[in-house]
């Protein structure tokens, strides 16, 4: 029988790291940890930077742990399940995926059938211990399996659970991609400073502060967007004047059209993968 003191990483990219690296940091015991990677290169970054157990196979990863996290590609998921199936079907582990697309029931088909399945969407400033996860998970997933999914999961931030499967695909196109929307804005507005005649490492700095100072008022204040924008914003000043420009250009309808499209290709993802 499995342990649920074991977790097993099946592949140990970008986000496993961050999450195995915030495991460490939170208590959890390199002993605990197996890593199953085949860039030998990342295995040995993972050895020596936590001391986990590392190896190029997933079956020996994942024997006798009592928690898998799956972070491989959506394209390869189907396979990996199908080969670890009989090995779930025995140990009924929790499994935890952060593959966007791929559904529950995906997941529990490829697995065999009835075992616990989380389906999870990190976001790249998890690799910093600041990201947000959506959750959601299978029938199957008890108050203890939900409670260890977060405590694995808020490792790299903070977690959000969603009851309507559906919705996930919102939440990859809403915080998973939405860090990219950020990038965006912020490569706008450096070239946008540059051609009013800053120099570069001023406008650099100011882009990225602001940005910052933004996100924390946003986080800290505990008020909503629009009020802090209408505190920003005076009549007749140089925030309205950029802010009438940005709604008349239909700003909110790029957005919404933006987090659609998202949406729409979370979709056919699970679709592509079936």
């Amino acid at each position: 029988m499995s342990s649920e003191s074991n977790i097993a990483f099946i592949g140990g990219g970008n986000m496993a790291r961050s999450l195995i690296g915030g495991l460490i940091a939170r208590g959890t015991t390199a002993a605990d940890i197996r890593v199953s990677e085949p860039v030998e290169a990342l295995r040995d970054a993972l050895a020596r930077d936590f001391g986990v157990n590392v190896g190029s196979e997933n079956p020996i990863a994942a024997r006798g742990a009592g928690l898998w996290l799956l972070a491989v590609k959506p394209q390869v998921m189907r396979a990996v399940c199908e080969a670890l199936a009989p090995l779930a079907q025995a140990e009924r582990p929790l499994v935890v995926s952060i593959a966007a697309g791929i559904t529950a029931a995906q997941l529990q088909r490829w697995l065999g059938g009835g075992v616990a399945v989380v389906r999870a969407m990190p976001n790249t400033p998890a690799l910093l211990g600041a990201g947000v996860t959506g959750l959601f998970g299978s029938a199957e997933v008890d108050a203890n399996g939900r409670e260890r999914a977060t405590n694995l999961l808020a490792s790299a931030g903070k977690t959000v659970w969603i009851d309507d499967e559906t919705r996930m695909d919102a939440v990859t196109a809403v915080s998973g991609s939405g860090p990219a929307y950020i990038f965006l804005l912020a490569e706008a507005m450096e070239a946008a400073a540059l051609a009013e005649g800053l120099p570069a490492e001023a406008a650099r700095t100011l882009v990225l502060e602001t940005v910052l100072g933004a996100a924390r008022m946003l986080t800290e204040s505990g008020e909503p967007p629009d009020e802090l924008r209408r505190r920003v914003t005076s009549p007749g000043g140089t925030t309205q004047a950029a802010i009438e420009t940005f709604e008349t250009g239909g700003l909110r309808t790029l957005v919404a059209a933006a987090i659609r499209n998202a949406t729409e290709r979370g979709q056919q993802l699970s679709a592509a993968n079936d």
